[in-house]
C-alpha cells in the first residue's frame, strides 16, 4: 500500500471510523440534535462551532493540496459564523471532507516530502497528518460535550 493510501485511510477513519481510539467525528455526531449541538458546556465552543471549524481546516488543506499557499485562517474563517441550520452545517462538513478525501487520493506520493506552498516550513506529509490529528482532537471535544449535554 502506498503512503498516500495509508494517509487517506487514516483520514477516513478520523472522520467516519472505525478509529482505534474510539468514535470518529461522524460517529459522534450521530444522534446529536440541533438543540444539543447549540448548547454550551460552560465557556467552551459548542458542537456546531466545532463542526464549522473542522470543515474550515479541511477546506484549507484541500486548497493547499491544490496548490494554494497555506495560510493561517483569520478568526472569521477559523471559527466561521453559524449557517442556516445544524443540518446544513453537517452537510457542509460532509461535503468538505469528501473534497479533502478526493484531493488526498489524487495527491502523488512523491510530493509528500515537499514543503507546502508558501514555504511554511513543513511538508504536505506533516500537513495531512496534522489534519487527521486536528479531527481527532476535536472529536474528543465533541465526545465530552455530547456526554455532558445529553
Amino acid at each position: 500500500m502506498s503512503e498516500i493510501k495509508r494517509i487517506h485511510d487514516q483520514l477516513r477513519r478520523s472522520y467516519e471510523g472505525p478509529a482505534w481510539h474510539g468514535p470518529a467525528v461522524r460517529e459522534l455526531l450521530d444522534g446529536v440534535t440541533a438543540e444539543q449541538a447549540s448548547r454550551r458546556g460552560g465557556d467552551t465552543h459548542n458542537i456546531r462551532e466545532l463542526i464549522r471549524h473542522i470543515a474550515a481546516w479541511e477546506a484549507a488543506a484541500t486548497r493547499t493540496l491544490g496548490g494554494a499557499a497555506h495560510v493561517d485562517l483569520p478568526p472569521e474563517q477559523d471559527w466561521p459564523p453559524e449557517r442556516e441550520s445544524f443540518d446544513a452545517e453537517r452537510e457542509h462538513l460532509e461535503k468538505t471532507h469528501r473534497e479533502l478525501e478526493a484531493a488526498v487520493q489524487a495527491f502523488p506520493d512523491d510530493r509528500l516530502n515537499e514543503k507546502v506552498n508558501g514555504d511554511r516550513g513543513y511538508s504536505y506529509y506533516f500537513l495531512l497528518h496534522g489534519v487527521i490529528q486536528h479531527n481527532l482532537y476535536h472529536a474528543g471535544q465533541i465526545a465530552i460535550l455530547k456526554k455532558a449535554l445529553a
